[in-house]
C-alpha cells in the first residue's frame, strides 16, 4: 500500500511540473506577440544575425544584374571615384584621416549600417531614423524624437568613439552611405537658417559679429554687438576669405561634404541625394531590412529652399565673388554631378 501511495505521490508531482513548464511556455509565447504586434523592431534586432547584411544585399550580383536603382547608384560610386584620382593626381597632398575625422559617420551595429550626416540635407530625419534603427525598440515612429533631441551627440554613437582596429573593420563590412545637395543651394539653406532667424543668436554671436566686423565698412555698434543681421553678400565675402580658411575650419552647416565626410578616403557604398531623398532612403531602409515598417518621414516644408530663391541670393553677388566661391566647392559639384549654375557669372 505504502509504495502505491509514494508512486502516486510522484505521478502528481511530474504532472505539475509538466503543467507548470506548458504554463510558463503558453505565457511566454504571449509576451512575445505582444511585444512583437507593439514594436516590430524587437524581431528585427534580435532574428537579423544570420541573415544577409545590407553591403552583401547591394552588392548582391542579381541586384546588380536586375535594378535600374542599383545601375544608379553604382554611376554615383564611379563618379565619386573619378573625380577622387583626377584631384589626387593634381595634388601632391597625401593626408592620412584620424579618427577625429569621423566624428560625422554615425555608427548602427545592429544593422551593420555608418551614415555621414551632412548638415542642411535632411539630417535632422536620418538622425531620427537612427535613433530608431539603434534605439532597440526604445523608438517606433522616427517623427515622435524631437528634433533638438535628435541632435543630442549622446544618443547616436559615432565612428570616432572606436579603436582604430574597431573602425577599419566597420569601415571594411558595415556599408556606408551619405546624403548630398546642390552645393549652393545647401549654402543659402545654412545661411536662411542661421543667419536670417532671430532665435538662432548662439550663430549670431559666434559668427554673425565676426562676419560683420570684417566685411562691414561703418558697421553700427549694436550690429557689432548683436551680429544678427549678416547679408548674404557678407556671408559669401566671409566664405571666400583667405583669413577665415587660415583661422579655423568652417562650422559644419557650411563645409564642404568633401570635408566632412572624406568620400576620397571612404568608399562609400550609397550616395542619397537631396533631389531624391525619399526614394533613396527608403532604399537604404529596405538593403537594411527593414524597409517593411520602417520608412522616411515625408512631410511639406513651406520654408525649403529652392533653385529659384539661390537663384535670387545670387544676383547681387559680383563675378569675381561667385568666381571664388564656386573653387571653394567645386569638388563638390564634381563629385556628385551637379552642373555649374546657369545662374553664375563665372570668370
Amino acid at each position: 500500500m505504502k509504495p502505491a501511495l509514494l508512486e502516486v505521490m510522484r505521478m502528481n508531482r511530474i504532472c505539475r511540473m509538466v503543467l507548470a513548464t506548458c504554463l510558463g511556455s503558453f505565457i511566454l509565447v504571449i509576451f512575445y506577440f505582444q511585444i512583437m504586434r507593439r514594436n516590430p523592431f524587437a524581431v528585427d534586432i534580435c532574428c537579423r544575425k544570420g541573415s544577409r547584411s545590407p553591403l552583401q544585399e547591394l552588392y548582391n550580383p542579381i541586384q546588380l544584374e536586375l535594378s535600374n536603382t542599383a545601375i544608379l547608384h553604382q554611376m554615383r560610386r564611379d563618379q565619386v571615384t573619378d573625380t577622387c584620382r583626377a584631384s589626387s593626381a593634381m595634388s601632391r597632398k597625401r593626408r592620412v584621416l584620424t579618427p577625429s575625422d569621423l566624428k560625422h559617420l554615425v555608427v548602427d551595429e545592429d544593422h551593420e549600417l555608418i551614415y555621414c550626416y551632412v548638415p542642411k540635407v535632411a539630417c535632422t530625419n536620418w538622425k531620427r531614423l537612427m535613433m530608431v534603427l539603434t534605439g532597440r525598440g526604445k523608438y517606433s515612429d522616427p517623427m515622435e524624437i524631437p528634433a533638438n533631441e535628435a541632435h543630442v551627440s549622446a544618443n547616436l554613437k559615432t565612428l570616432n568613439q572606436y579603436s582604430i582596429p574597431e573602425i577599419n573593420h566597420r569601415l571594411k563590412s558595415y556599408m556606408k552611405f551619405l546624403f548630398v545637395r546642390e552645393p549652393f543651394e545647401r549654402l543659402v539653406s545654412a545661411y536662411r537658417n542661421k543667419f536670417t532667424q532671430k532665435y538662432n543668436t548662439s550663430f549670431h554671436k559666434r559668427y554673425g559679429t565676426k562676419i560683420i566686423k570684417r566685411q562691414r565698412k561703418n558697421a553700427t555698434q549694436e550690429a557689432l554687438r548683436k551680429g544678427d543681421d549678416v547679408k548674404f553678400e557678407e556671408f559669401v565675402a566671409y566664405l571666400i576669405d583667405p583669413h577665415t580658411q587660415r583661422e579655423e575650419p568652417f562650422n559644419e552647416h557650411w563645409q564642404t561634404v568633401y570635408s566632412l565626410c572624406h568620400p576620397c578616403h571612404i568608399h562609400y557604398d550609397l550616395v542619397g541625394k537631396y533631389e531624391t531623398l525619399e526614394e533613396d532612403s527608403n532604399y537604404v531602409l529596405q538593403l537594411a531590412g527593414v524597409g517593411s515598417y520602417l520608412k522616411f518621414p515625408t512631410y511639406a516644408k513651406s520654408t525649403r529652399t529652392t533653385d529659384e530663391m539661390t537663384t535670387e541670393f545670387f544676383q547681387n553677388i559680383s563675378s569675381e565673388h561667385q568666381t571664388q566661391l564656386y573653387e571653394v566647392y567645386k569638388l563638390d559639384f564634381l563629385m556628385f554631378n551637379y552642373s555649374v549654375p546657369s545662374y553664375l557669372k563665372l570668370e
